[in-house]
């Protein structure tokens, strides 16, 4: 038997309803050929067909690029990714669409939603409809979605996720397109309360608006059964931070680097990939920080538990975010955490033993850093605060919303006029 549900995210599921038909549409989805990419979109999908039945196919079209040898990085990749995959049981099309060099962040909602209308006609012809379009990331994915859903009479349920609403908005255009999508879309969720405010800020109706929180999967994220065989595994030998997310500006990750270069007896990994590496493989070369710092690369999820587990510490000093994954992920396996207050990183860090809150300069961070192996929290007092953010009530959370979008609507969903 299911447990029962917050009383915000209940709702009425009978065995005799029609079973809802969701297009999910996102260019942030995970390929074969790039697992981790926009894993968060499919983590929720996932963890919605968990708790309910409903019939789902995933739209995340990819740029397209003519060629797939390797010598052209990270367009042959998007080249390499399939048309059509399946990925945990789910249908997934990756179609090709336009974007065009120095004009593409204008263009691309539009290149976008023509390759979106198309998908939806060709379903219709094939005799499928869909009852909402269930798009991530505002801009351009929800914009596309918006002018698709418009044209196709499919209402249109919308999640911001962080840049799309914190940076892309100082940009006119983009900003032009936002304000229309958030208009016209039947609801929009945020995955923080920070983005809620951003989303009203833009004209987006307070009650066409929901918080919505990332969950994480306490099943996969647990305590290591043997922390220490772990670490000696792994070679942690003393203190050993972490510090997990692309190797991008925005991450912070140099901020972590050059705290830890002040604390000679601490160790740091950098977990990730991204165009920062060769700053950060300098900033370790200048610091003569090579025994004290790795770069690990890209691991999988499941990796990942093993890292979280063993550290003693996870550090996260972006400058802007929507809700940091990474941040319940190792309080899941029991490890705390020093963050500066980006995004939503503030709604997670409630309780002492979550962690503390820094400023993002690298005096803080070394400060933070030293209070909290001075006097660490309970790895398990800090496992049952990530208790508090199962997936189950988001999930609900976000069916309902699709329902509720659908009803709204008033009109017969899936026709074209």
């Amino acid at each position: 038997m299911r447990p029962s549900l917050p009383s915000e995210y209940a709702h009425d599921e009978s065995d005799g309803a029609e079973q809802l038909k969701v297009l999910t549409f996102s260019t942030l989805y995970p390929s074969n050929e790039k697992p981790s990419h926009g894993i968060f979109v499919e983590t929720r999908l996932r963890q919605m067909h968990r708790y309910h039945l409903f019939k789902n196919s995933v739209l995340a079209p990819v740029p397209w690029f003519p060629f797939n040898n390797e010598r052209f990085g990270r367009y042959s990749q998007m080249a390499r990714i399939p048309r059509h995959e399946s990925r945990h049981d789910i249908d997934v099309k990756h179609p090709r669409y336009l974007l065009l060099p120095k004009v593409g962040m204008a263009s691309a909602p539009i290149s976008l939603a023509i390759t979106l209308i198309r998908y939806i006609r060709r379903c219709l012809a094939d005799g499928d409809r869909f009852d909402v379009i269930d798009a991530h990331y505002y801009y351009p994915d929800g914009v596309a979605a918006v002018i698709a859903g418009r044209i196709c009479k499919i209402p249109v349920v919308v999640t911001a996720r962080g840049t799309d609403l914190n940076l892309i908005p100082q940009y006119r255009v983009p900003r032009w397109w936002l304000r229309f999508a958030i208009k016209h879309a039947l609801h929009s969720i945020a995955v923080c309360k920070a983005l809620s405010t951003d989303l009203i800020k833009l004209g987006g109706d307070p009650e066409k608006v929901t918080v919505l929180r990332n969950g994480v999967d306490l099943e996969l994220f647990k305590p290591l059964i043997d922390r220490s065989a772990t670490r000696a595994e792994l070679k942690f030998n003393g203190p050993t931070l972490i510090s997990v997310g692309h190797l991008i500006e925005r991450k912070g990750h140099d901020f972590v680097l050059q705290a830890v270069a002040e604390l000679p007896t601490v160790k740091l990994l950098i977990i990730g990939e991204g165009p920062e590496r060769p700053t950060l493989e300098r900033l370790i070369r200048e610091q003569s920080l090579e025994d004290r710092v790795t770069l690990v690369g890209s691991v999988d999820q499941e990796q990942l538990v093993s890292y979280y587990g063993a550290a003693d510490l996870l550090v996260l000093a972006s400058d802007r975010e929507g809700w940091a994954n990474v941040l319940l992920e190792a309080m899941a396996c029991g490890t705390t955490v020093v963050a500066t207050p980006a995004g939503g990183t503030p709604e997670v860090l409630t309780t002492p033993e979550a962690g503390v809150l820094v400023d993002r300069d690298v005096e803080s961070i070394r400060k933070g850093i030293e209070h909290v192996l001075a006097n660490p929290p309970q790895r398990d007092a800090v496992r049952l605060h990530a208790e508090k953010h199962s997936w189950q009530p988001i999930a609900d959370g976000a069916v309902q919303i699709l329902r509720q979008a659908i009803t709204k609507k008033g009109s017969s969903p899936g026709s074209i006029s």
